[in-house]
């Protein structure tokens, strides 16, 4: 015989239960009555109740198809393995892996590193040595690292992000791009070298009326940390169409230091209306100098690219001194928190065929030991790097690796301000789990390893330091599984002159 005590336990549980049933029928009665009335969702309409697991399955699919159904290596934009690899160089693990390569080798495009028989000796190595930027400016810039931060604005990445960056790369000896959204005190307060990207929009620069402010550019230019400007022409997410940030991230300190208006989405425009033509542009790279007294590029996405034959033309008219002292070539495939999809599947060349191809032409014209070439989009990777030294890049500026220094976790939730790491949100119970001082350990670690581990490609090649290597070290696999010398391959056929011409 139970006890009084536990018979009155078990009447409360059943009356619970058949509460919680009774509830549990009458919210699927209510679902179920919404589902077949309404009118958007085909699925939900025929199979009321149950169609709304579609929707839930689609959902969480994003999920848990990177930890259980995907492969290592074909995930997109970045698999697994390159994800991992990052993760434990920032870390300090050392990048180093065990059993055997998961990447195909004979994959179409793959870069191979042609080894020497005699390696160089590691006590034979050179330091990597500091590479001048803007020779003819009031104060050029050398430049210690060739692996540095590319840009993203405070803004589109939270407050302890950028905080973290500016440490990490303080700590690696590299420059941090600010991206288009101004010059933040998260950014200033590291000490690292800082490149000022100015937008189409000028946050940060601009006027009243929204045009280039000269007394703004000399606040920026005379904080000592901003080393050098870039004048942003297109982006490789979304060649064609201006920054984006949704009204949910315009909060009352970002709007003060872009100077828009505080929970308005900010859509910048999606060029510079001051010039359409290459006269302009080097006007006003000419004008930005002047007033900085700082080396100034511009940063492009490569399309049509006869224009860079035009360009160094009119260069070649005005003088040397009259030239970009650098040049950032975004990658049509590279990353943003948020652009249309018709632009980022659909435009733009990648960085494997658009580098060649600039730095064809600038050799072409003699303008390569003039002109710095940054090489941007998707290069996180000491082989990816090492691909871009050898194809020609001065320079190689990553932005998602060092997001995945910080934590991120590919949950591709930049847009929405529900980033669960905290790396791409405004929310202050998800910033708190980036925490600045270990995050800026790892941003300078993986920094610190990805430019050993290129370092240890080029003395595989019998080469002493990473921009010595060139194309005579790289070999690209071709359509039949065979590779190619990269000095075989011809970027610039003539029968492709037709395409080089400037649409329009």
């Amino acid at each position: 015989m139970l006890p009084g005590w536990a018979i009155d336990a078990m009447n409360i549980l059943a009356q619970a239960f058949i509460l919680a049933v009774g509830l549990a029928a009458l919210i699927a009665l209510l679902m179920y009555v919404t589902d077949i009335t309404q009118t958007r969702d085909a699925i939900r309409r025929n199979y009321p109740v149950v169609g709304r697991f579609r929707s839930l399955f689609t959902t969480l699919g994003e999920f848990f198809r990177q930890y259980f159904f995907a492969m290592d290596r074909e995930e997109l934009p970045f698999n697994r393995a390159e994800r991992e690899w990052v993760g434990r160089s920032s870390e300090g693990k050392g990048g180093t892996i065990p059993f055997g390569s998961t990447k195909p080798m004979d994959k179409p495009g793959n870069a191979i590193f042609v080894n020497c028989p005699f390696p160089l000796l590691d006590d034979h190595a050179a330091d990597t040595q500091p590479m001048r930027v803007g020779p003819d400016a009031r104060i050029p810039y050398d430049a210690p690292s060739f692996f540095n931060v590319s840009g993203m604005s405070y803004g589109a990445l939270s407050k302890p992000a950028v905080r973290a960056l500016s440490r990490g790369a303080a700590k690696a000896g590299i420059w941090m791009n600010t991206g288009e959204g101004g010059l933040s005190p998260m950014h200033l307060e590291g000490g690292c070298d800082l490149v000022f990207q100015i937008g189409t929009a000028k946050y940060g620069v601009r006027d009243e009326l929204g045009g280039l402010s000269d007394e703004k550019l000399r606040e920026v230019a005379a904080h000592e940390t901003v080393r050098m400007f870039e004048l942003k022409l297109s982006q490789g997410a979304k060649p064609g169409k201006g920054g984006i940030l949704p009204a949910e991230k315009v909060t009352a300190e970002v709007a003060a230091i872009r100077g828009i208006p505080v929970g308005q989405a900010s859509i910048s425009p999606n060029r510079h209306p001051e010039f359409d033509d290459i006269g302009g542009l080097l006007d006003m790279i000419e004008h930005i100098r002047q007033v900085t007294g700082k080396p100034v590029g511009f940063k492009a996405v490569i399309g049509a690219y006869g224009w860079i034959d035009e360009l160094c033309v009119e260069i070649t008219k005005r003088g040397p001194e009259s030239a970009p002292d650098f040049f950032t070539i975004d990658s049509g495939d590279g990353g943003t928190g948020a652009a249309p999809m018709a632009l980022m599947d659909n435009v733009g060349l990648t960085i494997r065929e658009s580098l060649p191809i600039v730095v064809s032409i600038l050799e072409r014209y003699g303008l390569k030991d003039r002109i710095r070439v940054v090489a941007s989009g998707k290069l996180l990777t000491p082989g990816a790097v090492a691909w871009a030294l050898a194809a020609g890049a001065d320079f190689i500026q990553c932005g998602r690796g060092f997001m995945f220094s910080l934590g991120c976790i590919q949950a591709l939730k930049c847009h929405k301000n529900t980033c669960p790491t905290g790396v791409t949100t405004h929310k202050k119970h998800l910033q708190r789990g980036l925490v600045v001082k270990d995050k800026a350990e790892r941003v300078a670690a993986y920094a610190n390893t990805v430019r050993q581990h290129v370092e240890m490609i080029a003395h595989s090649c019998g080469v002493p330091e990473p921009r010595r290597l060139g194309r005579k070290h790289v070999r690209i696999v071709q359509a039949n599984g065979r590779s190619l010398p990269m000095t075989a391959l011809n970027y610039l056929p003539d029968d492709e002159a037709p395409n080089r011409e400037i649409p329009g």
